[in-house]
């Protein structure tokens, strides 16, 4: 069972990264692979705490950033009807307190936002969590919304424009290039979108810049 590793980051892909381990390079599922490492500089060791998944036909990594993200994903596998792919959509829509809170305080208007979510996974979600996630809830995530479907309170897009501007800055492209992405892209933000979500946005954005030129 591979519990965490710690390696730098060789490549990037929408939904993985590849973690160069000692020379072994390891191909590693995650909520948001433009994010890791993207503080610590190019050649930066990072560390990732794994689920490993076994299937008859492949053997997968999913990785994350923390414990509470690996172990609210492993929660979330507990779900009838959640399955790997969806859990790391789950965890890509918010962070782990705040999706915790989601479900504790039965937000369904929040659950069925995330990405693979329809309303009766949502419910299954309540039922077979709301008791099992209080080390995930804070006080501060909490107060940010109502159970009667008031959205929850993440970071504005202001906020998490900023960290995805760091983030862009941090993998090497220039603040001119993430100003045109931020441009391209605020049109589309509500606000209650996350840093993760909006360095996606951002990057998709780029890439199709890159295409025009």
């Amino acid at each position: 069972m591979i519990d965490f590793l710690r390696g730098r980051v060789a490549h990037r892909e929408t939904d993985y990264v590849v973690l160069d381990v000692q020379g072994v390079g390891y191909r590693v599922f995650t909520p948001n692979p433009y994010a890791i490492g993207a503080k610590d500089g190019k050649d930066a060791e990072v560390t990732m705490y794994i689920h490993y998944q076994v299937r008859e036909d492949a053997h997968l990594l999913f990785g994350f950033q923390t414990r509470e993200e690996q172990s609210l994903f492993r929660l979330l596998l507990d779900v009838n009807g959640i399955g790997p792919k969806v859990a790391v959509g789950v965890m890509a829509g918010g962070r782990p307190e705040t999706i915790a809170s989601a479900i504790r305080q039965e937000n369904l208007t929040f659950l069925t936002k995330l990405p693979g979510i329809g309303k009766k996974t949502a419910q299954r979600m309540v039922l077979d969590l709301k008791d099992k996630l209080g080390a995930y809830a804070s006080s501060d995530d909490a107060a940010g919304f109502m159970a009667e479907g008031i959205p929850l309170h993440i970071p504005s897009d202001d906020t998490a424009w900023a960290e995805a501007k760091a983030a862009l800055l941090a993998l090497g492209y220039t603040e001119a290039e993430a100003d045109r992405a931020g441009a391209a892209i605020r049109p589309k933000l509500t606000g209650l979108e996350t840093t993760d979500v909006v360095t996606k946005l951002a990057l998709q954005a780029l890439f199709q810049q890159s295409l025009t030129r």
